[in-house]
């Protein structure tokens, strides 16, 4: 494919760039991302993803817009609240950029849909506020061999990470299984800084694109952890994938998604012992 001279202006800052000239920009144009979630750290991704031209992008999300959710979730607006939050997303993502093709599912994610949703697309975002949603999404790309970028957030802290099949751990060999109800503070009860997700999320597109791009390293085998009041980024290496964990290791215990009962979640909580 060519890129007409509209594409050659609008993605100019791009392709001068030598990690991904003309041939990058058309792996982006070519390529496939699914966000599911399009809250707070799904609403910079998709933002960013659709402005760097990735030619498809799927966001799923059952919610529709609340006022409260504009503090943080800066692909909707006020004269959106009471919208789908996955119509809002699109015409704010087409507006920014035609070259998009935006796919929408105003659904909730189970174990009976996701992996045919994720199936035909090149990178998941895990944009999601609980920890059912999370490992579900995890076993499933698993199952898949489809690579994706978790992250979570709250109060003044985030945190990332990367998973492509066979070459690091997944999530579930990190966190091993959801933490009992209650244990942790939910997302409503404890608060989160609204610039946080754009701290994340950004970070999450960024991932999306070095994948598709092929170009320096992704956060495979780290936690990136993200302190904002001490202003604290903070790598951590994860132990190598584990070969018995029950669903990406040597034999497998869980060959079937399991929808665990939901709960929002405060996830840097989550992981903050690692």
């Amino acid at each position: 494919m060519a890129l007409s001279d509209e594409q050659i202006e609008r993605y100019s800052r791009h392709i001068i760039l030598k990690e991904v000239g003309v041939k990058g920009q058309k792996k982006l144009l070519e390529s496939k991302v699914l966000i599911i979630g399009a809250g707070g750290l799904g609403a910079p991704v998709a933002m960013y993803l659709a402005a760097a031209g990735v030619g498809t992008i799927g966001i799923v999300d059952a919610d529709e817009v609340d006022l409260s959710n504009l503090q943080r979730q800066i692909i909707h607006g006020t004269a959106d609240v009471g919208k789908p939050k996955v119509q809002s997303a699109k015409e704010t993502m087409n507006a920014m950029n035609p070259d998009v093709k935006v796919n929408t599912y105003h659904i909730f994610v189970d174990s009976t849909n996701i992996r045919e949703l994720i199936r035909e697309y090149d990178f998941v975002i895990d944009g999601t506020d609980n920890f059912p949603a999370k490992f579900l999404i995890n076993d499933a790309c698993v199952m898949e061999k489809k690579p994706f970028c978790h992250a979570g957030i709250i109060r003044f802290k985030g945190q990332l990470m990367t998973y492509i099949p066979g070459q690091g751990p997944c999530y579930r060999c990190v966190f091993k299984d959801p933490p009992p109800k209650d244990a942790v503070p939910t997302c409503k009860q404890a608060g989160v800084i609204g610039a946080m997700g754009g701290v994340i999320g950004s970070l999450q597109a960024m991932e999306a694109v070095k994948y598709i791009i092929g170009q320096g390293q992704n956060l495979v085998g780290r936690l990136l952890t993200y302190d904002a009041l001490n202003n604290d980024f903070h790598s951590i290496k994860l132990p190598a994938p584990n070969g018995k964990c029950p669903v990406c290791g040597n034999n497998p215990t869980i060959t079937e998604l399991i929808d665990y009962e939901q709960q929002e979640c405060a996830e840097a909580q989550h992981g903050k012992d690692l």
